[in-house]
């Protein structure tokens, strides 16, 4: 008699999914998959309950970057400013960003109302978000104990950490990026192109973010998908060209329409050289920042670096090392040793295509960071963690697997067994490396607290207790003391970056203008370093504001119109002093100033106008009146001409305008001259002049 065996079970891709009823989807979600062990979810849970924790301790008393905070107000107020990302409300210079970041932030705070929380609300909500998406992507390839351990080690990672209880756009790219990671994997696994479409749109989005930092994945994008996908090679390289045209459209969209309305308008676009965000794009913030401003046509970039010299050991010096580092020696190793453990495996392998992936998302952005000569941030190498920790979670398991293989190999052929031998070294190699740097790392700041101390005796002694652990297990085939030892790894690899991340949450000058954790270690802001030329003078709001962000802002609700106390929240008890970038900027601002110029307003759109921006912004969160920019960030835009200057006067659009006091010329060689010559002089305050449309001739 012939039996019929069972028709295959079908693959259940995004077009045959099996409908799941809404009740069983909730308990998926709360309880995890049947398959998984019952510690799984708890864990999840307990790891996102952590990270909402350390990025939104005493979420009211956080101070942002009072740059970007000062373009939210302004987007609140006028939907114009919104769209444009500009500076102030009467729209006369945008950010030296894209907006979409802005736009979030915006959103909330027109909903929930401007101030401290409505701000760092949205940052909170994708920093944990990125976790639980990390968590996911992890788990896929390479199970639970990995996207566990990813999870956990980005939720530690002290740059994240203080960077999402910040107003930079950096916690938004991150997530938007690892969504397009998320696509990418989903478009490998099936061969389908609309999931790596998405993945372009996704790209674009952050490009619409932070510009060309968005791109730096895409090389390791496009190599996985050529490489690892289940289709033709024509269909494969079709596919990439579709994407490409969707990335393009989804990145270029709001720079082709800003670039297409005429410049009388819209804002100037500030950071651009010409007045264009095409110029922002492969200036300011593409090559400029990569070769600095002697490289770069068109660049305005000064080459500031707050994270030290480029190089390679950049990542690791004084002022890097305990900002990321922490994992990268680890997470080197387990790439290496990932990638040759899946050696044999077919092209179209899983675990492979994710470790290039995460490799190459690690790789380039380190290549990237450490040999940028341009403008930098401690804060830019958040957009690294995702690949740190997840090869830290993929690789350490690949490797652990390996090592237990190579400790039960008897009886198999011998080159079998010194092959095992030999992966019975790397596990234990891995966690001493990075044992022994995580110790170099906290002694570099002892004496700084008690927590770091006692972070360099459990990552000292549970590092030595791990590779003890391993090694007697592998000689005595004890595979529990094998698993204890490597939860004794976790907890030494993650005692230092923990001690970090919580003095990030819980140390208030750990944010704003350029947020960084752990103790400070040697000048500088927060991480230390000293201050290159190019920053602001000590003494203007903010400390040392370094080009591309802001002063600090506790970022309050401003005053208002009709406020005449001049007592605003972010700065009022500080005074605002612009730099001086050829010159319109040196004297200082007061809150008493903005008192006297919001009572003589006299019915202009704009209080003030000043050299900088971060005079401009500061100004404008205290007062809640539009303050005009006349010459970007560094005060070396060409945003304001004499022309356009005794335009706005005429029309009683502007009234007064802060003049060095040095006698420096702006942007424009003849304001300053032709200001102090028909302005009158409002002697109470230095530098500040008032024109009215009778002093235009």
């Amino acid at each position: 008699m012939t039996t019929l065996a069972p028709p295959p079970t079908p693959v259940q891709d995004g077009r045959h999914r099996a409908a799941t009823p809404p009740v069983s989807r909730a308990r998926r979600l709360f309880m995890g998959a049947p398959e998984d062990p019952r510690w799984a979810r708890p864990a999840l849970w307990a790891i996102l309950l952590l990270a909402t924790a350390l990025y939104a301790w005493n979420l009211s008393s956080l101070t942002g970057n009072s740059f970007y905070d000062a373009a939210v107000y302004s987007g609140t107020k006028s939907w114009k400013a919104f769209f444009f990302g500009a500076l102030d409300a009467g729209s006369f210079i945008t950010v030296d960003k894209p907006p979409f970041a802005l736009w979030v932030m915006g959103l909330s705070a027109r909903v929930f109302g401007y101030g401290t929380w409505q701000l760092a609300l949205p940052m909170v909500a994708v920093g944990v978000g990125s976790v639980a998406l990390l968590y996911r992507l992890v788990k896929r390839d390479f199970g639970v104990v990995a996207g566990t351990i990813a999870a956990l080690v980005l939720t530690l990672t002290p740059i994240t950490v203080a960077i999402n209880r910040d107003t930079n756009p950096d916690p938004i790219l991150v997530l938007l990026m690892l969504l397009g990671a998320a696509a990418l994997l989903k478009a490998v696994r099936s061969g389908r192109l609309m999931p790596l479409v998405w993945s372009a749109v996704a790209v674009g989005f952050a490009f619409n973010t932070k510009m060309m930092q968005a791109y730096v994945v895409l090389p390791a994008f496009f190599l996985v998908y050529l490489w690892a996908t289940n289709a033709s090679l024509g269909r494969r390289i079709r596919n990439l060209a579709v994407a490409t045209v969707a990335l393009i459209v989804s990145s270029a969209w709001w720079m082709v329409i800003v670039d297409l309305i005429p410049a009388s308008s819209r804002p100037y676009i500030g950071g651009s050289t010409d007045n264009t965000v095409w110029d922002l794009v492969i200036g300011y913030n593409g090559f400029g920042r990569i070769f600095g401003a002697s490289s770069s046509v068109g660049s305005q970039g000064n080459g500031a670096s707050f994270g030290g010299s480029s190089g390679l050991y950049r990542m690791f010096n004084d002022i890097m090392g305990g900002q990321i580092s922490w994992l990268i020696p680890f997470a080197a190793i387990a790439l290496a040793g990932g990638l040759v453990l899946r050696g044999r495996a077919p092209r179209t392998d899983a675990k492979r295509a994710a470790l290039m992936l995460w490799g190459g998302w690690f790789v380039l952005h380190f290549l990237t960071f450490s040999l940028a000569e341009g403008t930098f941030h401690p804060y830019y190498v958040t957009a690294m963690a995702p690949g740190i920790a997840a090869l830290a979670g993929a690789g350490g398991v690949m490797l652990h697997k390996a090592f237990r293989e190579g400790s039960a190999a008897m009886g198999v052929p011998p080159h079998e067994r010194i092959r095992a031998w030999g992966w019975s070294w790397v596990l234990p190699a891995a966690i001493g490396v990075s044992t022994v740097w995580a110790v170099v790392l906290l002694q570099r700041v002892s004496g700084s607290g008690t927590v770091y101390t006692v972070a360099e005796v459990v990552a000292a002694l549970g590092g030595a207790l791990a590779v003890a652990g391993l090694l007697v297990g592998r000689f005595t085939r004890r595979h529990r003391l094998m698993g204890v030892a490597a939860v004794a790894a976790v907890v030494a690899l993650l005692a230092g970056p923990a001690a970090y991340s919580v003095s990030a949450a819980t140390t208030a000058s750990s944010n704003g203008t350029n947020p960084t954790a752990g103790p400070s270690t040697g000048g500088g802001m927060g991480g230390g370093g000293q201050r290159p030329s190019g920053s602001a003078p000590s003494g203007t709001t903010g400390g040392t504001a370094p080009s591309g962000s802001g002063g600090q802002s506790t970022a309050q609700p401003p005053t208002g119109g009709n406020s005449s106390s001049g007592q605003g929240s972010s700065s009022s008890s500080k005074t605002a002093q612009g730099q001086t970038g050829g010159g319109m900027g040196g004297t200082q601002v007061s809150s008493a100033m903005i008192t006297y110029l919001k009572k003589h307003q006299d019915g202009a759109t704009w209080l003030v106008a000043v050299a900088t921006d971060q005079t401009a912004s500061s100004i404008i969160l205290e007062s809640g009146q539009p303050v005009i920019s006349m010459g970007g960030w560094s005060g070396s835009d060409d945003a304001m001409t004499l022309a356009k200057l005794k335009s706005l006067v005429k029309a009683g659009k502007l009234h007064y305008i802060v003049v060095s006091s040095d006698g420096g010329q702006g942007t424009d060689s003849g304001i300053a001259t032709w200001v102090k010559k028909h302005g009158t002089a409002v002697s109470a305050y230095s530098g500040l002049y008032r024109l009215d449309a009778s002093d235009v001739s």
